[in-house]
């Protein structure tokens, strides 16, 4: 009963963490749209953002992501058979992936506080791509964790799959920010 709670608070807290890193970036997203603004107007937009970042950095996504991490492990503690599972192997490469993902949010964070208003030297179509990084990831897990063994024999139609989602979401991406500056 004890793995079967802690995990279900493993998958409560993935999913707030996941929701404070879609925000995080598209906060990033609205900082960086202020580029064209009028000074007043820039900098009242500006630190309110930085607040928000802040906030939801302090409040949400690094406790969020701290209980979801020390819940991960423990649930590996607790059943360290999954350490010889190759889908588990598969998920904890792309939580590496997510690690950098997250390390380098918190570098923007960190930069957005010291730019002290100006403006954060990255193209807004960058930010935007970078914004669909987190949701990639998910799938990623998710899909390994639901399919476990199954990923194992359908791999090259997962990664198809997986290429060809990639591909649309950039390009929907480019195609809607198109008259974007």
């Amino acid at each position: 009963m004890l793995y079967l709670i802690l995990k279900a608070v493993h998958i409560i807290f993935m999913v707030s963490y996941f929701a404070g890193l879609f925000y995080l970036v598209r906060l990033f997203v609205y900082y960086k749209d202020t580029d064209d603004f009028a000074n007043e107007k820039q900098i009242i937009l500006r630190e309110q953002y930085v607040f928000m970042l802040r906030r939801l950095w302090n409040i949400i996504l690094a406790p969020a992501g701290i209980i979801m991490l020390l819940s991960g492990i423990t649930l590996i503690i607790l059943n360290p058979g999954l350490l010889k599972s190759p889908w588990f192997h598969l998920k904890l490469t792309f939580l590496l992936g997510l690690a950098a993902y997250h390390l380098w949010s918190w570098k923007k964070v960190l930069q957005i506080r010291n730019l002290s208003g100006l403006s954060l030297p990255i193209a807004n179509i960058k930010l935007r791509q970078a914004n669909e990084i987190a949701t990639f990831i998910l799938f990623l897990v998710v899909f390994t964790v639901i399919l476990k063994a199954s990923v194992l024999t359908y791999w090259w139609q997962l990664v198809a799959g997986f290429v060809i989602l990639v591909v649309l979401i950039m390009m929907i991406v480019k195609i809607v920010n198109k008259n974007k500056k």
